[in-house]
């Protein structure tokens, strides 16, 4: 058995190896397919183990491989319709829920351990033997922190899918803001205390969990905008940390390390998306900007003229230099296809293309980087917001192709509203700015864009992905 341990140790510190290296890949868009297949392989490797060391643990018999077939099964078959029925435009939405399948499984295997040991773990209470206390109270604190991250998880990344699909409600939500977080938080805290005292508890086991659903709700229920994206990096990040103290309850360390991973990860890439936004952390979670936001502007109506394709041609005639601002409405219509369509008969006519990509566009960080891998845009041609911006001053066409709050000068001009202080894409500083949109509504903010109306501005009101079809014909022509 020693042999078998030491060899399933072994094969975790080749998996936990696998994931990093996994994770380092994914850092750029070059080696992200060859890092995905990596941590694949390393979670398959761990899976494996796993069940191995199970049955040599359990004896003939011990194992139900029907069970483990069918949940391999039935989760497979989950993912892989998924993967298969989701749009681009709905994988905000999918990595949001995908986050709380991930709670929500942490937190089922922890309490599925604490019922099928807390019998054991009542009738041994008092035992001097060295080592049980501290086994209990890793074990218990284990537990509860899984419970309460992972349930606070599933619920909250539900809210965020509902919030970003537009099926959610703002005006729903906990009343006492901040108050009532802090009270459910408290109450989460006490019920896992109180499992100490009595493990086979089932009040308190369900007011546990009651707790961390509502936590959740109340956490995300207030945010809205364009925090919704350091939501979804930070419920990630909360995913990995429930399955960390899993693996604690489980003993099991491949689910220890990998779950620390997702947890920093998550952690870091919420950073980096709280820089982007210049808002600090405890001010995306706690103030709710964006959630019920309204027109940064004086209540003026002001109007927009509206261009055809073949007027909005023209003026990449003899551009030297084009930079394409991607945004969401790109991935609503599906047109980023047209997008690379287009840059290539401008390259082809001795223009320089290049892409601006804002760390927050769309609804996921690298939303508008997968979309453009997807329709094959040279890697090389895709620069963030610090790379970017100098160049815009000499950009002779900026193409916007559904961005809004990524471009919207109100995060220099109103520094109190929803935006304020947002780093942006100066777009503004083009010589002529194209925007693809449906109609001036505001973007996910709620902030009435001034750039729409600008004497610099050409819009193209309508479906991006027909718009951009009509412009690649009048281009074609030139």
């Amino acid at each position: 058995m020693d042999q078998i341990t030491h060899l399933a140790d072994l094969g975790y510190l080749v998996a936990a190896a696998l994931f990093i290296l996994g994770i380092k890949g994914l850092g750029s868009p070059r080696t992200a397919v060859r890092g995905n297949q990596l941590g694949a392989a390393g979670m398959f490797l761990a899976v494996l183990i796993t069940v191995v060391q199970m049955q040599a643990e359990a004896g003939e018999g011990g194992v139900q491989w029907g069970l483990v077939a069918l949940g391999l099964a039935a989760g497979g078959a989950v993912g892989l319709l998924m993967a298969k029925r989701v749009e681009m435009t709905g994988m905000p939405e999918l990595v949001a829920l995908l986050n709380g399948f991930g709670g929500a499984a942490s937190s089922l295997v922890g309490l599925a351990e604490l019922v099928r040991l807390a019998p054991e773990m009542t009738a041994a209470d008092g035992d001097p033997a060295a080592g049980y206390a501290l086994w209990r109270a890793v074990f218990l604190i284990g537990v509860g922190a899984s419970s309460l991250i992972g349930w606070t998880t599933l619920t909250g990344s539900v809210v965020a899918m509902l919030k970003l699909s537009g099926k959610w409600n703002d005006k729903l939500g906990l009343p006492g803001g901040n108050a009532a977080k802090a009270v459910l938080l408290a109450g989460a805290v006490v019920s896992a205390g109180m499992l100490f005292g009595d493990p086979a508890s089932t009040t308190w086991l369900v007011a546990l969990t009651v707790t961390s659903c509502l936590l959740g709700v109340a956490f995300v229920a207030p945010i809205g905008g364009a925090d919704m994206p350091v939501v979804i990096s930070f419920l990630n990040s909360l995913s990995g940390v429930a399955a960390s103290a899993t693996g604690f309850v489980v003993g099991n360390n491949a689910l220890i390390i990998s779950g620390s991973l997702v947890g920093a990860a998550g952690l870091i890439l919420t950073g980096i998306m709280c820089k982007a936004m210049n808002r600090p952390f405890k001010d995306v979670m706690f103030k709710a900007y964006g959630a019920a936001a309204g027109s940064s502007g004086s209540g003026e109506k002001r109007s927009a003229r509206g261009y055809e394709a073949d007027e909005a041609a023209m003026t990449f005639d003899g551009a030297r230099l084009v930079i394409v601002v991607p945004g969401y409405g790109m991935a609503v219509s599906q047109a980023q296809h047209v997008v690379r369509e287009i840059a290539d008969e401008l390259e082809a006519k001795g223009t320089e293309v290049r892409y601006a990509i804002h760390p927050v566009a769309g609804r996921m960080p690298g939303h508008m980087n997968v979309l453009l891998a997807e329709a094959n845009v040279p890697y090389d041609k895709l620069y963030e917001l610090d790379d970017i911006n100098s160049a815009f001053s000499e950009c002779d066409v900026a193409l916007v192709v559904g961005a809004n709050d990524t471009v919207n000068p109100a995060a220099h001009t109103d520094p109190t509203g929803p935006l304020g202080g947002m780093p942006i894409l100066d777009v503004e500083k083009a010589r002529t700015t194209i925007i693809v949109k449906r109609s001036l509504s505001p973007g996910y903010a709620g902030v009435d864009n001034d750039l729409f109306y600008r004497s610099s501005t050409m819009m193209l009101f309508g479906d991006g992905k027909k718009k951009l079809t009509e412009l690649l014909s009048s281009v074609k022509e030139l």
